[in-house]
């Protein structure tokens, strides 16, 4: 991660929308957040994000046992 750690954001609770254009994929987020992808990086960083909010979801569950 980059950036100014000193005053975080909160975590972003709305999803990103992904298309497809002219082979390549775009990924429009939130606060005007816009990433164009070709289609191996899109499906990398897509079965990344899956892994990582897996991740996430069993430490939230470990916190509440």
């Amino acid at each position: 991660m980059t950036g100014d750690l000193s005053s975080p954001q909160p975590p972003e609770t709305e999803a990103g929308v992904a298309t497809a254009e002219d082979g390549l994929v775009l990924l429009d987020g939130p606060d005007g957040v816009a990433v164009t992808m070709t289609a191996a990086a899109a499906r990398s960083t897509g079965e990344s994000l899956i892994e990582a909010a897996k991740r996430a979801e069993e430490q939230l569950a470990a916190k509440r046992s």
